[in-house]
């Protein structure tokens, strides 16, 4: 099965970012694929908390989200928009994922559980936390790929939540991501097969990339990897849209080598 991953500059004007996703999307069907994924924060990047205000509404005023099921709709294609930044119920914001099927509704949502409070050594600290709300579980989806698993960037490094989508399911996981550039280069490769090969399941990870109208600068590599860990597209470092297609019988075969969920052990806790 045919994907389309769309590795994106996204900017602080939601128009602009939302009629590069109408291209992506417009690409991805033409291109002959049955889902379009979106990075991190597809239609709106800016660290600045009190100008992009303006621009994160909740999810049912959203005008970027009506443009996406309308397109979906349109073009009879599955989107994964990666991640919007929407105003939650108890006025904080979320980093949230919507999957839209191919007649323009939303079938699920995963709200980012891992928030991204970290210093690094290149003097970028970054406080998710301050002004968004983590998500309160994991959420699997069916879709033309079977069933997926929803998770957002710096969720990849907390396999736990992976090895509990896989145990209900999962063979396939979206990642989509807004790695930095410093991280990317030490772990973005190693984590993204990693989560592949211990769950035998693909891995879609669509990014973003290049240096952004915040300021901020993004890594890059959207990458689909297959259960055995092969890397099936690498999109290194500029933006458009990259295809994969799916041979979906690999997670069987690999589970039937290395039967890693059939093996699996309660840890019980140390004294």
């Amino acid at each position: 099965m045919r994907i389309a991953v769309h590795q994106m500059n996204s900017g602080i004007n939601t128009e602009h970012n939302c009629i590069a996703m109408l291209g992506g999307i417009a690409e991805a069907k033409a291109g002959g694929a049955s889902i379009y994924f979106a990075p991190e924060m597809s239609v709106l990047i800016d660290r600045d908390r009190v100008r992009s205000a303006k621009s994160i509404v909740a999810e049912e005023s959203s005008a970027a989200v009506k443009l996406l099921c309308q397109a979906a709709k349109d073009k009879q294609i599955w989107v994964h928009c990666g991640s919007l930044p929407l105003e939650s119920a108890d006025g904080r914001r979320a980093n949230r994922s919507l999957l839209i099927d191919d007649s323009g509704h939303i079938v699920a949502r995963y709200d980012k559980m891992h928030l991204f409070d970290v210093d690094l050594s290149t003097g970028e600290s970054w406080r998710e936390s301050s002004a968004y709300k983590g998500g309160d579980g994991p959420v699997l989806a069916d879709t033309p790929l079977g069933k997926m698993g929803l998770t957002i960037c710096y969720d990849m490094r907390f396999p736990d939540l992976y090895s509990r989508l896989a145990q209900a399911g999962a063979t396939v996981f979206a990642v989509p991501a807004a790695f930095t550039v410093p991280t990317g280069k030490a772990h973005w490769h190693v984590l993204l097969r990693a989560r592949a090969i211990e769950s035998a399941a693909f891995v879609i990870a669509a990014a973003q990339c290049g240096k952004h109208e915040d300021g901020r600068e993004t890594y890059g590599h959207s990458l689909v990897v297959d259960p055995w860990g092969t890397v099936l597209l690498d999109m290194g470092e500029s933006e458009g849209v990259g295809f994969a297609d799916l041979d979906l019988s690999r997670v069987t075969e690999v589970r039937a080598q290395i039967p890693v969920h059939l093996n699996r052990r309660d840890i019980p806790p140390l004294p």
